[in-house]
C-alpha cells in the first residue's frame, strides 16, 4: 500500500497556485508564483557565504544567473535550472531551493534565468541551458574550480531541462559528474491532453488533479512551450523518447507519489538503468509535486529532499 497524503502537504495544498488553468496567463503563472516566494519573506532564508548575480552566455546573448557559494577552497559546480512549467519559474522563486542544494552538497550552484515560453517557445530554453552550462565549465576557475565535479540539477521543468543538457552534453564529449533530476517532466508527447499517450502513464489519470500540479495545469504548459505540437517528440524536449541514454552522466531521479508526472519520471529511471547508466531513485512517498519547496512546512519533504541531495553530492564528490 503507498504511503497517505502527508497531513502537513494536505493542509498547505488550498493555498498553493496554478489550480485554475481556464484563467491562467502566463503573467498571472508568473506572479502567483513570485507571490508564493514573496510570502516567505519573513522567514529567513538559508544562509550561505555569498551570493552574487552574474550574467552567463545564452544561445542568443547573455542571460542573469545567480552564485551561491559556501567556501572559497576548490568544490563542486552545479549548474541549476528552475522549475515553474518553462513559463512561470525564476531566480527568486527558487533562491531558497538553490541555498539548500549549496548548503547541502557544497558545492557551488549557478542558477540560471533561461529565456521563457511563450515569448521565447521550444528550443530556447534548452539551448540557454546548454550554452549557460558549456560557459560555466568554460570558466570553471570562477566557480568551483573543478572541471571533474561539474553536474547539473533541476526541477519540473527544470529536471526536463537539466536532464536534456546531460544528453547534450554526452553527445558533445562533455564529461558530467552526475544529474540530480528532481520530479522531472520527461515525455511530452501528446501534451498531456492525448488519452492513449497519458494511458501510458497511468500516474496522469489518478493524480490528475486535487495534489497541486494538475494533468490541466501540465497540458497548459506544454501547449506555451510547443509552438508544433510534433516537437514534443524530439528528445530536447521528451528525453525519455532519446534513442539511447547510454553514456549520460550518472542521475539521482526523485518523483512525488501524488503527482502526474510520477510515471514518466519513473520510466525515465528504468530506461537510465536499462542502459547501464548508475542511478539512484527516490519515490517521494506521501508527497507532492514541488515538495522540494515545501521542507519548512512538512517533516516528511524536508527529509526526503536531504535524501535526495545527499545522493547527489556523493556523485559530485565522486567526480568523472
Amino acid at each position: 500500500m503507498p504511503a497517505p497524503l502527508d497531513p502537513a502537504i494536505a493542509a498547505v495544498i488550498p493555498k498553493l497556485p496554478l489550480r485554475d488553468p481556464p484563467s491562467l496567463t502566463p503573467k498571472t503563472a508568473r506572479d502567483s508564483l513570485r507571490a508564493l516566494a514573496d510570502a516567505r519573506a519573513a522567514v529567513p532564508p538559508p544562509p550561505v557565504a555569498m551570493v552574487a548575480d552574474i550574467e552567463v552566455k545564452g544561445a542568443a546573448g547573455p542571460l542573469a544567473a545567480r552564485v551561491y557559494r559556501n567556501g572559497q577552497a576548490p568544490t563542486s559546480t552545479v549548474v541549476f535550472f528552475h522549475g515553474g512549467g518553462w513559463v512561470a519559474g525564476d531566480l527568486e522563486t527558487h533562491d531558497r531551493q538553490a541555498r539548500l542544494l549549496a548548503i547541502e552538497t557544497g558545492a557551488v550552484v549557478v542558477s540560471v534565468d533561461y529565456r521563457r515560453p511563450p515569448e521565447t517557445r521550444f528550443p530556447g530554453a534548452f539551448e540557454d541551458c546548454f550554452a549557460a552550462t558549456r560557459d560555466v565549465i568554460a570558466r570553471i576557475g570562477e566557480f568551483g574550480g573543478d572541471p571533474a565535479r561539474v553536474g547539473v540539477a533541476g526541477d519540473s521543468a527544470g529536471g526536463n531541462l537539466a536532464a536534456a543538457v546531460a544528453l547534450a552534453c554526452r553527445d558533445t564529449g562533455i564529461k558530467l559528474a552526475g544529474q540530480m533530476l528532481v520530479y522531472p517532466v520527461t515525455d511530452i508527447v501528446g501534451s498531456y491532453a492525448d488519452a492513449g499517450e497519458n494511458a501510458r502513464h497511468p500516474s496522469r489519470n489518478e493524480n490528475a488533479e486535487g495534489y497541486f500540479l494538475s494533468r490541466a495545469v501540465m497540458e497548459w504548459f506544454a501547449g506555451h512551450y510547443l509552438e508544433d505540437a510534433d516537437h514534443a517528440a524530439d528528445w530536447r524536449v521528451s528525453p525519455l523518447r532519446a534513442k539511447s541514454l547510454a553514456g549520460v552522466a550518472p542521475a539521482v531521479v526523485c518523483t512525488a507519489w501524488f503527482d502526474p508526472l510520477r510515471d514518466e519520471g519513473k520510466a525515465y529511471t528504468d530506461a537510465l538503468t536499462a542502459s547501464g547508466v548508475p542511478t539512484t531513485y527516490h519515490s517521494g512517498p506521501g508527497l507532492i509535486h514541488g515538495y522540494f519547496g515545501l521542507g519548512e512546512v512538512s517533516t516528511a519533504a524536508k527529509s526526503e529532499a536531504e535524501r535526495v541531495r545527499a545522493d547527489f553530492k556523493a556523485l559530485l564528490d565522486r567526480g568523472v
